[in-house]
This record gives structure tokens, sequence and C-alpha cells, in this order.
């Protein structure tokens, strides 16, 4: 009988050691191939604990079995489930198309396993020692399934497409020589990416990935200290959300859910820049609790993101930057001790439509906000938060928040110009607050009133003048351009007449800012 023909029969080949003529018949059987001791502490994949060849089959067996295996037993469906096997070689699959059901659980690999451009139905290894997943362009039409895993030297999924959920929980990711643990450029999953506690040492690259439903890196912990980026995520399109917050720890914790009150939790923590830039999410990018140790150079970017809902609910950064220059948001949701201080948050562009405050957030507090992202001075941050605020009906606080945009203009301005706006937000508050110039000439009218009536002025005319009122005649040199009939017909001398050149001035310079204030207003509605 040849190799080949034993093969289809379903006779295990003659070259094959026990334990793999054992996982031969496994196979054809569809059932599991456990050759576990029942030591946990022998049984761990990624101890140091030695595994013999009574738990060892060639890699070369295995591929053979997945490519070219001989047929199921009467009533069966032909799967390879392993559990507990040392598979020795390098288990290479590439360009191959592999039609039966694959989970390994607790192997552990000698060698890289090798996958590019190969196909399956669905892949799942489970709690296993991976020295390198080698993955560029694979394709499943199911799921591909690589929780608690270790992988030593990195993970390369770029391009992959994967039909349905990619799953990644609790895996532990080492770098390669790149200083990449997860190269997943281009990846496409159907539906969840689900990288919850995920352990990243290296920077996780998702480049231009594309998630069909929501990409949760819920209590991961992402560590790319002294490089730029520990994930690098620019282009990325999400249809519903991405996850950057805790995880529940324990025997309640349930993956993919928002931990319920009472469970331990694992926030995500990135030690490391965030790179979010281009990106499009569905319906949030969420950073509930979420802690980023950044160095003066990294950053958290979200530089031209566009999201129905942001919500900035993390721990304060002490250091790096904040970027959300370009970003478009409908639902900003934030609280005023989650944002960096002055020169570390830059928001020229950021467009949103809604302020969610999540606790206090009283306007002195968003104006030092708005304050923070502008070094110098740019009227569009505080213009876009006093339009937020006048569409949401609160009138009065967008008039502060433009006249406090004024106050910040005078700094830049050159000395006269600054004296100027003095004047105007002394009189009358750059014209948001116009009842101060009532206030301003009431007092004005009241002290000019009192002046003139300490002593009566001689007319220049007999005859030709009304009668002496110095209320009327106040009245009239603080009021220009109308004529009440009191200006011209006294004569003044001394400290009277220095006195009324006082009060026309000071007509003025009231009538000047409140037309500058107006014209203003009118010009923002």
């Amino acid at each position: 009988m040849t190799e080949g023909a034993g093969v289809r029969a379903g006779d295990v080949p003659e070259d094959l050691t026990a334990v793999e003529a054992g996982m031969w018949q496994a196979f054809r059987d569809g059932s599991v191939y456990d050759l576990s001791s029942g030591d946990p502490l022998v049984d761990d994949p990624h101890g140091d604990r030695p595994w013999g060849e009574e738990r060892t089959v060639r890699a070369r067996v295995v591929c053979w079995l997945l490519l070219d295996g001989p047929p199921a037993l009467a009533g069966r469906v032909s799967a390879l489930k392993l559990a507990g096997i040392r598979i020795s070689g390098s288990l290479d699959l590439a360009g191959g198309t592999v039609v039966p059901y694959v989970e390994m659980r607790q192997c552990r690999f000698e060698q890289d396993v090798l996958l590019p451009e190969a196909r399956f139905a669905t892949l799942r290894m489970v709690d296993c020692s991976v020295p390198r997943l080698e993955a560029a362009r694979v394709h499943t039409e199911g799921d591909l399934h690589l929780p608690r895993c270790r992988f030593h030297r990195g993970i390369r999924i770029t391009d992959a497409q994967i039909g349905t959920d990619l799953m990644l929980n609790q895996s532990i990711v080492h770098r390669d020589r790149s200083g990449r643990s997860i190269a997943a450029d281009g990846l496409t999953v159907g539906q969840d990416l689900q990288a919850e506690l995920l352990e990243s040492h290296g920077e996780l690259s998702l480049r231009a990935a594309t998630i069909g439903v929501s990409l949760s890196l819920r209590g991961a912990r992402l560590a790319n200290p002294y490089e730029r980026l520990a994930l690098n995520a620019p282009q990325l399109t999400v249809e519903r959300s991405l996850y950057l917050t805790p995880a529940g720890v324990g025997a309640q914790a349930m993956s993919g859910m928002t931990p319920a009150r009472g469970t331990r939790i694992q926030r995500f923590e990135c030690e490391g820049g965030i790179r979010l830039d281009d990106g499009r999410f569905g319906d949030a990018v969420d950073f509930e609790r979420a802690r980023f140790a950044l160095t003066d150079d990294q950053e958290l970017s979200l530089r031209r993101v566009q999201t129905p809902e942001l919500r900035f609910l993390g721990e304060q950064p002490a250091r790096g930057r904040v970027v959300l220059s370009g970003a478009k948001i409908i639902n900003l949701m934030d609280r005023a001790d989650a944002w960096p201080g002055p020169g570390r948050l830059h928001m020229g562009g950021f467009a949103y439509e809604n302020l969610v405050p999540r606790g206090p957030f009283p306007l002195a507090e968003r104006l030092d906000w708005v304050a923070a992202a502008t070094a110098e001075y740019n009227p569009e941050p505080y213009e876009r938060l006093a339009s937020v605020l006048r569409a949401g009906g609160e009138d009065v606080d967008a008039r502060e928040v433009l006249l406090a945009k004024q106050r910040r203009h005078r700094e830049s301005l050159p000395p006269a110009a600054k004296l100027w706006g003095y004047v105007q937000d002394w009189t009358v508050a750059y014209g948001y607050r116009p009842g101060r110039a009532a206030v301003w000439m009431a007092v004005l009218w009241a002290a000019g009133s009192l002046a003139f009536a300490q002593a009566g002025h001689p007319p220049l005319k007999r005859g030709e003048h009304p009668e002496w009122s110095p209320t009327l005649f106040t009245l009239d040199l603080l009021l220009p351009v109308i004529d009440l009939g009191q200006v011209g017909f006294w004569q003044l001398r001394g400290g009277w007449q220095w006195l009324s050149t006082a009060m026309i001035l000071l007509g003025w310079i009231l009538a000047t800012t409140v037309a500058a204030g107006a014209t203003r207003l009118l010009r923002r509605n």
C-alpha cells in the first residue's frame, strides 16, 4: 500500500510515533486529543517544566492532517482539537487551505507558527505558548481566537481578513525585531476585535484597519515607553465604538461588557503615545477612567477624528500633549479634571455640537480649558464654545465667553490699542454688558448736575437763552450729536470750562464703545 492510498483510506501511516498516531485517530473522530498530566504546574505551557516525547508531535504531521488529512469516521466530522501538546518544528501552513475546524488549548510551540495567506474556516489557539505568529493576509470565514496566549516575538496579521471575531483577550505579546508587538495594518474584522486585558510590550499597529462592530481594549495595558507610540492606529474605522475603558476581573467579569457595580476592575493603561488620527467611529470613542503615562514628546493624538460621541473621562496626563485639532464630534462628554494644563492641549479646528459634562464643570473652568488650548491668541475655540452654549440656551454664558475672548485678544495688542481695550472693557465690557453704559451715563449725569448746580453761569447774550437747567445742560454735554438746546448759551470760565470739556469727551467715549460693541453683536448674529 502506498502512503497516499493509506491516507485516503484512513490507515495510520507507519512512520508516525505512538503519540502522533493517537492524534491521527482523534482527528478522524473529531474528538479532543488531550495529553495533559493533571498537574497545573507541569501542564502550564508558559512554565519552565520540560515536556518530553510522550506529549510531543511533529509540526509536519499536524500540517499533513490539516491540509491533506484522512477522511472522518462514519457519522463523524474530522477536526483537530489538541490540548496539552508540545509541537516540535515550525508549523508552516503558508498559502494552504485548511477545511477542518482547528482548536489548540494549552499547547507549546517550539518554533514560529507560519500562516501567511492561509485560509481557515475557524482557528482557535487558547492559552498557548508561541514564539511568533506570522499570519499576514490570513483569511478566516469564522473566528480567529488567540486568548490567553503568549507570543514571545510578536504577531503579524497585516491585511488579514477575519470573517467574524478576532479575540486577543488576556494575551501577552512581546515586541519583534522592529519594535512592534502586534502588526495589524490593513486588518479587516467582520464583527468584534476583543483585546481585553491584553498586555502589549511594543507598538500595537492598526493603521487603516476596519472593524465591523466594536474594538474593545478594556483593561488592556500597552507599554512602549521608549518609542513614540504604544498604539498606532491612524485611519482606523470602527463601525460602532472604541473602548479604552476598565474591564472586570474575576469570576463575575463578562467579556465585552462594561463591568457591573461592585466588580473588581482593571483600567486601561497606556505607557506611550496613542495615535488615532483620521479615525472614523460610528458610535463613540470612550476613555472612561483611562490612564496615560506620556513623556514630554508623546501625545494622545485625535487629529481629524470623527465620531458622534467622545467620552474624555480618563485621568489627566501628567506630561505629554492631547491633540484634537480638526476633530469633529457631536457630543463631548468630559470632566474638568481630565484635561491637561496650558501648552499641552491643542484644539485648532476642533468642532463639537453639545457639551455633556460629567460632574461640575463651571464656566470659569471651561474658560481655563479654552485658554489652555491657545498658547497664542486664537478666536476659534472661544467662538466655538460660545456657539455651543448659545445653541443650548445659555446666552449669558455665551456672552461671558465672547468677553473672555476680547480680553485675551487685548493682551496681544500694542500699548495704544490695549489702552483703548481697557476703556471698552471698563465702560461697556466690549458691548457684551450694555447695561454698564447706562450706569456710567447715570453716574456722570448725576455728578455733573450736582456740580453745575453749585453756581450760576451768565448767558452769552441777554434775552437769547433758555432757562438755566444744570440737569439738562449736563445731559446735553454727555449726548453727542443730539442737541438739547443748552450748550452754547452760557459763559463757562476756568474749571467749569474744563469740566464741560471732560463731560463731552466722556460722552463720546461712551457712545463710541457702545457703537463698537453693538457692531460686534450684529456681526456675530
